[in-house]
């Protein structure tokens, strides 16, 4: 009979559920973040699993390897697709597990993409990277001087162009010039990023298809 299964992650461990074809629950499990118990907690009947849903959350990356590496067919759950089903789910975590499993078993699970293992650091420098540019643009504040500030002007590392505004009152000059010198390290971290990922990239032919289309360049391919 074909089983579907499904691990509800967390900090410190995973729910782990198992239904059949019918819906009816078979295996239900807290387990520790252990490779080798969540396996063998797998391995009984291991042939008849259909596949199993992990939940797409920061701690993912491990479990989906493993259970891959044994040849599971594995899903990766698209947690804020999932939200419109939350009526109908309980508040508890095992329940949840349950629920991820369910929707599997009826086809309607919304997936995300299992991005390859060696691609992976590039894509996470990536949103390191994005993570910097947020901070960057959150520093950027004209508010209590009215007065417009280009963009260039901001960004260059020598000569500051925002204390100055600022000057008429200490403790605006004493913030103008902390956000400055905080926009420059940034601005450094993220052009340090930007020339690794440009580098490593010059090679993929995805990225030089991407450079001839009108509208994107070097940093949105």
């Amino acid at each position: 009979m074909p089983l579907y299964a499904a691990c509800d992650l967390h900090a410190n461990n995973h729910s782990l559920a198992i239904i059949h074809e019918k819906g009816k629950k078979v295996v239900q499990n807290k387990l520790p973040h252990d490779p080798e118990r969540i396996l063998a907690a797998l391995r009984p009947r291991q042939d008849e699993r259909v596949g199993i849903v992990v939940e797409s959350t920061d701690n993912w990356y491990w479990l989906v390897d493993a259970l891959m590496g044994e040849g599971y067919q594995v899903h990766l759950a698209h947690p804020s697709a999932i939200q419109k089903y939350s009526g109908l789910q309980h508040t508890d975590d095992q329940h949840d597990a349950f629920w991820l499993a369910e929707l599997l078993r009826l086809g309607i699970l919304p997936e995300g993409y299992i991005d390859p293992q060696e691609e992976r650091p590039i894509r996470d420098l990536l949103r390191k990277r994005g993570h910097l540019v947020r901070l960057w643009t959150s520093l950027i504040i004209s508010r209590n001087c009215g007065v417009g500030i280009e963009v260039n002007d901001v960004k260059r590392l020598k000569e500051d162009r925002i204390s100055p505004l600022l000057e008429s009152n200490e403790d605006l000059a004493l913030a103008g010039r902390v956000s400055k010198e905080t926009l420059d390290f940034l601005t450094r971290q993220i052009r340090g990023i930007e020339s690794v990922v440009e580098r490593k990239a010059q090679g993929k032919e995805s990225y030089r298809h991407l450079l001839t289309i009108p509208g994107i360049g070097k940093i949105l391919a």
